[in-house]
């Protein structure tokens, strides 16, 4: 039972790594903290907040080649400084070496400790979309930072599909894209359809009472377990992890015990936040490099439905690497784990064209 549990445990961490704790890449420079105030901002409703906080992490010099990287739903930018991740991407020789990069890791509307629902105005806060986290993004990046120009702009899962909104809105801003465990495509499917049976189980319980909650509603913790396991981890991989009832029934333990997601009305935003994605009708706009990257096995981007066989051809100077699966890789989370294509990252970057500064 102590190599189940040990197990469960392993595979827990890898579930549940936006809410990791962050940790430095190894002799990468320190990130520093900071917030952007947006003033006037305008949400595609129409609604608008005089003030919106976006807080963001950066490594390196401002000196360096602008890296903008956006982490997935319900992450931060803090998120992306795991071993797993920042460890294997940050360091010296690494391919983005924060001495030679300035790298950007916002945290988006609605998460981190930028502006979100929790700060106040509960589910009252603006209906914000994927368009209006990228608009906010691009604000931070231009009138927070002072840039005009950025290297490369990458994202995991929620971030990927922003960075094929950022190749459309600002097809001259960036030299290259490197979207990952997304498509370009709108947010249907097995994909939608769970997203929003896990909105509607929260919204539905009684003690959600509409977003004016006193305590967390309970269907918080099991919601966001139930949709964890059914839409990340792999089945090679969970084979390999859990292959004995006691294993699996082990792991869901540890899942339940885990803390669940801090608020309900920020988490509702967040998943709800994808509910009018669709890059691809503005593919042929894209002008950067491209590199998606995707694993075989991601549950919410299969690759057998031919959607990134029809969309790449559609990119001018598109190119998919495809992750194999294996009992190594994590589903949808396999992207999460730097390991499985920094090299592709690192030779990309060699090639991709680079407009003046």
């Amino acid at each position: 039972m102590k190599s189940s549990t040990f197990l469960a445990r392993a595979a827990c961490m890898v579930l549940l790594t936006a809410a990791a704790l962050p940790a430095r890449a190894a002799d990468a420079p320190t990130p520093i903290q900071a917030d952007y105030i947006a003033h006037n901002f305008r949400f595609h409703t129409g609604e608008t907040l005089p003030e919106l906080r976006l807080h963001y992490t950066t490594i390196g010099a401002p000196s360096g080649q602008p890296v903008l990287i956006i982490h997935g739903t319900f992450g931060s930018g803090t998120s992306l400084l795991t071993p797993a991740f920042g460890g294997e991407l940050f360091g010296p020789g690494q391919p983005l070496d924060a001495t030679k990069y300035f790298v950007i890791l916002p945290d988006t509307i609605g998460a981190g400790k930028s502006a979100k629902p929790s700060d106040g105005m509960r589910a009252n806060f603006p209906a914000y979309d994927y368009a209006d986290m990228v608009l906010a993004e691009y604000r931070l990046v231009t009138e927070g930072l002072g840039l005009r120009h950025l290297r490369l702009v990458l994202g995991n899962s929620m971030g990927g599909m922003q960075t094929w909104m950022w190749g459309e809105a600002y097809p001259g801003f960036m030299d290259a894209l490197v979207p990952m465990a997304s498509q370009p495509t709108e947010t249907a499917s097995r994909n939608w359809m769970l997203r929003r049976m896990l909105i509607e189980t929260i919204r539905r319980d009684p003690e959600y009472k509409g977003g004016d909650y006193t305590t967390q509603p309970s269907s918080l913790r099991a919601a966001n377990v139930l949709f964890g396991i059914a839409t990340s981890g792999g089945t090679l991989g969970y084979q390999k992890l859990d292959p004995t009832h006691a294993q699996a029934d082990a792991h869901v333990d540890v899942l339940l015990a885990a803390p669940p997601p801090s608020d309900a009305n920020d988490y509702l935003y967040q998943w709800n936040a994808s509910r009018d994605y669709d890059a691809a009708p503005g593919l042929e706009r894209i002008e950067a490099a491209l590199l998606a990257i995707n694993s075989a096995d991601d549950e919410r981007n299969p690759p057998e439905t031919g959607i990134m066989d029809r969309a790449m051809p559609r990119v001018k100077n598109g190119h998919l690497f495809l992750i194999p699966a294996s009992g190594d890789t994590r589903g949808h989370g396999t992207t999460g784990l730097a390991k499985f294509w920094a090299s592709q990252l690192g030779e990309f970057l060699q090639t991709a064209p680079q407009r003046p500064m």
